[in-house]
């Protein structure tokens, strides 16, 4: 587990994001059309390296819905500073502080209408939405946020990257289970330590937050600090 850790640490130090991080660029990347140009509704997951030397090891993850009709998109964060749970804190398609998103979670049209409801109920009954309770590692954390919506919401069959440290933080406090998609079970130790094995997500060995396994579903290698290597998640 130490070499993909190795080579990320190799190319961030070979890249551009060691500068400052108060005005790195949070302009939109240009994943997203106007709201106003849209009619359908949306629902997007993006993930994006984490700030400064922390990028390394991690990704920053999102939620951005837009029902029916709207003109504005809604995302959701949840950060370190101030109230933990962050509505419109930027721009929907933002890169995060220099970093350029990828998209987790795509889904478009009717199916997203009937989820985003759903969405919504778990942002607003989030456990973990006082000053203080956000814990970078092992959680909870901007990963343990939108995990605990994709538990909830089982119908986006969808999994977070290997790099979203924190995802493992047990937001119900359960030590083994069915996993959220009830294709597989899980064991895990505190998000210190577990195993998944499931359809939907696949092989995952959790040491400390970092993530070894492999994806059956969508055939890829899943490393920690470096990511997926293989199909991308959508």
């Amino acid at each position: 587990m130490l070499v993909p850790v190795a080579v990320s640490a190799v190319n961030y130090l070979l890249g551009d994001r060691r500068g400052n991080w108060q005005t790195a660029d949070r302009s939109s990347a240009g994943l997203l059309p106007a709201a106003s140009e849209r009619q359908g509704a949306l629902i997007r997951v993006f993930a994006a390296r984490t700030v400064r030397w922390r990028g390394i090891f991690a990704v920053h993850t999102w939620i951005v819905v837009k029902e029916r009709g709207a003109d504005r998109y809604t995302r959701y964060d949840y950060t370190a500073w101030g109230e933990p749970i962050r509505i419109d804190g930027f721009l929907a398609d933002a890169r995060w502080f220099g970093a350029v998103p990828d998209t987790v979670v795509r889904v478009d049209g009717r199916d997203a209408e009937l989820l985003i409801p759903k969405i919504r109920s778990v942002v607003e009954s989030y456990r973990f939405r006082a000053y203080g309770d956000y814990s970078p590692w092992p959680g909870p954390n901007s990963n343990t946020f939108i995990q605990a919506i994709l538990d909830a919401v089982p119908e986006l069959n969808a999994v977070l990257p290997p790099t979203a440290i924190g995802k493992d933080y047990p937001y119900h406090g359960e030590w083994f289970g069915l996993t959220p998609s009830r294709t597989g079970v899980f064991a895990n130790l505190g998000g210190y330590l577990g195993l998944t094995v499931g359809w939907i997500e696949g092989i995952e060995f959790n040491l400390f937050g970092g993530v070894l396994g492999l994806d059956i579903r969508r055939p890829a290698l899943k490393l920690p600090a470096v990511g997926r290597i293989g199909l991308p998640l959508s």
